[in-house]
């Protein structure tokens, strides 16, 4: 039987839901217990695919090419599992099911409502990730804040499910905010007790209530809320603000929660294995060399766009026993004030995948900027597009080199459309997404790298390069160094000059783990290391 884990939040959004999610996963299958996770966004959007990163962060896609919230990318990282589109489900993908169904007469002419029809279409995708997952345990996370209107039918769904799976098989778990007030020196109780009789109002008795805070949780606090909140004292759990996101699945597990979960739910766990992670961890805290690397990127002002590109970097410093600080460049400002400004003291860079227009030409100065000063590049999807406009303009000299997507008169179309996207009308969920080989060439950075001929990886684009230009690049040593199996996509373009350049149409960020850094990262990273910059100086310890 699979045991329903829910979380929800209170008193604040971006309280930590999705990594509280992630680190109950990391702490179940620490007892050899296996773990699906589904989150549920409230919102009417069918996806995050066409919304702006500035409104939601970053698109996270999936093997199987379905676009999802960020937090998915949490659930991968930790828990280290492959997830699918029953993974993100979300208010405009129900309606939308729902209304579907009624137009062609399913409901037999009968009223459309909130309960039973909505809460049941929420609660069918729960037991069919059940279902399909074989997971002992699914964890379920409901976006937004406790009191939001959009996000009732979902609270009502998961209230429901207690009685539906068996009271024994349900777990309810509330994440809020403590708030200190300096000029007293006090955390306050009292928008916790109002979130969870929001909650309890609703017909939801948390089993536990994680407490955020930016300060100790004493145990007289835990005392308090354990009394006014109706919980258990074992299930009020202090979760501080620690120094990397890993280390909550340490501390949740220092409070008690995973031993709580797992005795509650009555779930067969295993021996209990979260000392690699914890040792992990620490050598978090123990790497010694600093690595700066710039990003250059559209949308910079919100980091939490590139996440898994940043985490991505990260594990990869973390391989190399050294602590990568990431400086955000905007792309416009490069436009304005030139790459050596922003760049001369950085030992790597990397240009991220984005659309549209905007900032593109400070996007090729910062690949200029890299190859001629030789400075370790990795390019990911629009930075392989822009490191092949660059090479054009600057290397083949077609000086009105462009992608169609940015000029459509170009003269010299070196990224174009690809064909199966030409009659394409619909936005969403309509790219090319998903997993897709990719075939490498021997005595290149990415074979070097994966160490075999081919690889997986996951896609997130509508255009490509040219294949009219290709023999033109091999010319002047850009060259393809991954192909589609049938030869006709170009995957990976380097430029064969004697330090790291590399461009790829995919996302290797997706797949990058913290105790499992993704090849190109760790491989860009090495390099980095072994770069010296002027401005900058290589760790020397003491002793």
């Amino acid at each position: 039987m699979t045991r329903f884990i829910f979380v929800t939040g209170g008193v604040v959004s971006s309280v930590g839901k999705g990594i509280t999610v992630a680190s109950i996963g990391r702490m179940l299958k620490s007892r050899d217990i296996s773990v699906s996770v589904l989150k549920l966004d409230p919102y009417l959007n069918v996806d995050p695919g066409t919304m702006s990163p500035y409104q939601h962060g970053e698109v996270f896609v999936t093997n199987d090419g379905s676009e999802t919230d960020l937090d998915l990318g949490h659930y991968e990282r930790f828990i280290d599992v492959e997830l699918t589109e029953l993974s993100n489900l979300t208010a405009g993908q129900i309606y939308s099911e729902v209304i579907a169904k009624e137009r062609r007469g399913e409901f037999l002419g009968g009223t459309i409502q909130a309960v039973p029809h909505v809460t049941d279409a929420i609660k069918k995708r729960m037991h069919r990730l059940a279902e399909e997952s074989k997971a002992d345990a699914i964890v379920v996370e409901v976006g937004g804040t406790v009191g939001d209107i959009e996000g009732l039918p979902f609270l009502e769904a998961i209230r429901q499910m207690r009685n539906e799976a068996g009271r024994d098989n349900v777990f309810y778990i509330h994440v809020t905010y403590l708030p200190y007030i300096g000029t007293t020196g006090e955390i306050k109780t009292k928008p916790t007790q109002h979130s969870i009789r929001e909650l309890r109002s609703i017909g939801i008795q948390p089993d536990a209530i994680v407490c955020r805070s930016e300060h100790e949780v004493t145990e007289d606090i835990k005392d308090k809320i354990s009394v006014h909140c109706d919980v258990f004292r074992r299930g009020v759990i202090a979760l501080p603000t620690v120094s990397t996101v890993y280390e909550v699945p340490l501390v949740l597990e220092q409070e008690g929660l995973g031993e709580l979960i797992v005795e509650t739910l009555k779930i067969n766990a295993g021996t209990f294995q979260l000392t690699p992670w914890a040792q992990m961890v620490q050598r978090m805290h123990d790497t010694k060399e600093i690595i700066q690397i710039g990003v250059v990127g559209k949308y910079v002002d919100l980091p939490d766009s590139y996440i898994s590109v940043r985490e991505a970097l990260y594990h990869a410093g973390l391989f190399h026993n050294s602590r990568v600080e990431l400086k955000w460049i905007h792309a416009e400002e490069i436009e304005k004030n030139g790459p050596g400004v922003y760049l001369d003291n950085m030992r790597g860079i990397v240009v991220p995948g984005g659309f549209g227009p905007r900032g593109i030409e400070g996007m090729i100065s910062t690949v200029k900027y890299a190859r001629e000063n030789d400075v370790p590049y990795l390019g990911l999807c629009l930075g392989m597009q822009v490191m092949v406009i660059e090479a054009a303009r600057t290397l083949l000299q077609l000086d009105d080199a462009n992608s169609t997507e940015f000029n459509d008169k170009t003269s010299a179309p070196v990224i174009d459309l690809m064909t199966d996207q030409k009659d394409v009308t619909e936005m969403g969920g309509t790219m090319r997404l998903g997993q897709y080989p990719c075939e490498l060439l021997a005595n290149s950075w990415a074979y070097r790298a994966y160490g075999r001929e081919k690889i997986f990886e996951r896609h997130r684009h509508r255009y490509e390069v040219n294949n009219a230009y290709r023999k033109n690049f091999e010319a002047v040593n850009i060259r393809p160094t991954g192909v589609s199996p049938d030869g006709k996509l170009v995957e990976i373009m380097e430029y064969q000059g004697s330090g790291f350049m590399v461009g790829v149409q995919f996302h290797p960020e997706f797949l990058s783990r913290p105790d499992a850094p993704h090849p190109l990262f760790r491989e860009f990273l090495g390099k980095a290391a072994e770069t010296l910059r002027e401005g900058g100086q290589h760790y020397l310890p003491l002793t």
